[in-house]
């Protein structure tokens, strides 16, 4: 019972990180740029995110919104910066992976609760989810990294005149879209599987003497 209890438990944690790595690739507010007050930018604050830049605004409304105006940031837009490109693909790519690794999760633990262990590859699927999800938590550590540090460095974005955006904000900060994706990355893995001898699981051609305890490592930023 507290093997399957663990297992699942790791597995539910596993799901919920790919889901806020999904939320926070579909964020806006990734960067946030304190600009001065104008006619266009009404609130004086614009949001970068990795597919759009937002800003409420009185006289530019975007279709489908009420006070907000949208522009898209394409991967092969010249002014599109590399951290922000980046983010594009690795973070599609983190999602694809983590599902991959949640997948693997999900037959581990099925074997683990039908008691299938004797006839199916238990062992070798714990270790490809925690090895998957692993990967899709660096593939996303990549760009948060890369966007913090161009906030904290004040980067700028020259953004083409129908963006109506400035050429520098007067101050940026981190917005929640970076700080969804550092809290709930999985640094070390969805799963990390351990062997203990002694114990009484049994794997297809080998003796009673090995267990796995499967445990979530998150590291919580």
């Amino acid at each position: 019972v507290f093997l399957r209890g663990r297992c699942l438990y790791a597995l539910v944690l596993g799901f919920v990180g790919w889901t806020l790595t999904a939320v926070a690739l579909g964020l806006i507010q990734w960067r946030v740029w304190q600009v001065s007050h104008s006619d266009v930018i009404s609130s004086g604050v614009a949001w970068v995110g990795l597919w759009r830049v937002c800003f409420n605004s009185h006289t530019l409304v975007t279709p489908a919104f009420t006070f907000m105006h949208c522009r898209s940031m394409g991967l092969t837009e010249a002014f599109t910066p590399p951290e922000v490109a980046a983010g594009q693909v690795l973070m599609l790519l983190s999602l694809v992976v983590g599902l991959c690794g949640n997948a693997g999760g999900v037959y581990a633990v099925r074997n683990i609760y039908f008691s299938l262990e004797k006839s199916t590859p238990t062992r070798s699927a714990f270790f490809t989810t925690g090895g998957l999800c692993l990967l899709a938590a660096v593939m996303s550590l990549i760009p948060l990294l890369w966007n913090l540090t161009s906030v904290v460095t004040n980067q700028t974005i020259s953004f083409p005149p129908e963006f109506m955006m400035p050429a520098a904000p007067q101050s940026q900060h981190v917005g929640g879209g970076v700080m969804v994706g550092l809290r709930f990355l999985r640094v070390s893995g969805a799963f990390n599987c351990q062997l203990h001898a002694g114990k009484s699981v049994v794997f297809k051609k080998q003796p009673k003497i090995e267990i796995i305890i499967c445990s979530h490592v998150s590291n919580f930023f």
